[in-house]
């Protein structure tokens, strides 16, 4: 993700990042849980398959000196165990997911995973109040491949967009209008 990419997504995020219980899926370099750390999230747990890239994020989180605030799993992002609350916390959700899945996952046979697990991450695994943050291309995803029962709105970045993705029961944030830089509304 673009550096101006990630700074606007951590401005939408504010101050509710302060506290959180952070789940960073497709996690690669770990770049976004390691940014919620550094602004404040209490925890972050990092989740990627690569086992060369797993090598590079426990670097990453040890030239930090966060370890005691992450925990970094090496296995599919799409694997619902990942999910689970941190240890000692049964009953505590996720305040901020990021879904950052490389792009060509949505263009084969894995995209209809790729929206189901946003579906249900949604729906069972973030708190009320809390926001799912879905990277993808800036074209070829659309409301639809969401499904019913999400609030959705969409920002656009250059050949990026952000698609932030909160459970049924919760309003968009106050002052958020959804319109970003290129016109696109909120997706309801």
């Amino acid at each position: 993700m673009l550096d101006r990419v990630r700074e606007a997504l951590f401005s939408t995020l504010g101050p509710g990042i302060e506290g959180a219980f952070s789940l960073d899926l497709f996690a690669g370099s770990g770049s976004l849980g390691l940014e919620a750390l550094s602004r404040g999230a209490a925890y972050a747990r990092l989740v990627e398959e690569s086992s060369s890239v797993v090598s590079v994020l426990r670097d990453n989180v040890e030239t930090l000196g966060v370890g005691e605030r992450v925990e970094i799993l090496g296995t599919s992002a799409l694997n619902p165990s990942t999910w689970r609350p941190p240890a000692g916390e049964p009953d505590r959700w996720a305040d901020a997911i990021f879904f950052d899945p490389p792009y060509p996952h949505l263009g084969d046979e894995r995209r209809g995973g790729l929206f189901a697990a946003v579906r249900t991450l949604a729906h069972e695994v973030l708190r009320p109040g809390g926001l799912l943050v879905f990277h993808t291309p800036k074209r070829g995803v659309t409301e639809l491949d969401f499904g019913v029962g999400l609030e959705i709105w969409r920002k656009t970045y250059g050949s990026s967009a952000l698609w932030y993705v909160r459970g049924p029961e919760v309003e968009a944030p106050e002052g958020e209008s959804g319109a970003d830089e290129t016109g696109d509304e909120p997706a309801q």
